[in-house]
């Protein structure tokens, strides 16, 4: 089965063009190597995607015959994510309250220091 069409049918994605668009931007790796939609897709395969800023890992198990339900996905490929991925989009949600709009001017010292204590607990 192609890639493309793998994802789709684990729903990683919620259309083929969609799947197909990622494969050619690069995002897809089946066994560390950047793939074409078109590459088939075999049980054992390692893929590695990047999608809403995160890195997925899947290792597939086997081959669906078409779009499986959300139930039976787990049938089909494990998720193997760390979770430290997750939680960096945690952190995007926490820059993205400390975004100024634009004209507001230049952040005060106290802004300045709030926005290097969320940094510092971040770090940590």
């Amino acid at each position: 089965m192609r890639i493309d069409k793998y994802l789709w049918c684990v729903r990683h994605f919620k259309t083929r063009t969609i799947a197909t668009t990622a494969c050619k931007k690069g995002h897809i790796k089946v066994n560390g190597q950047v793939v074409k939609p078109s590459r088939e897709v075999f049980a054992t395969d390692k893929i590695e995607l990047r999608k809403n800023q995160i890195n997925y890992s899947l290792t597939v198990l086997d081959i669906p015959p078409n779009r499986v339900g959300a139930k039976l996905v787990d049938i089909y490929r494990v998720d193997t994510t760390p979770k430290s991925a997750f939680e960096s989009q945690e952190l995007l949600k926490f820059a993205k309250d400390h975004y100024r709009k634009k004209g507001t001017g230049r952040p005060t010292k106290k802004d300045r220091r709030d926005i290097d204590d969320i940094y510092k607990e971040n770090e940590s």
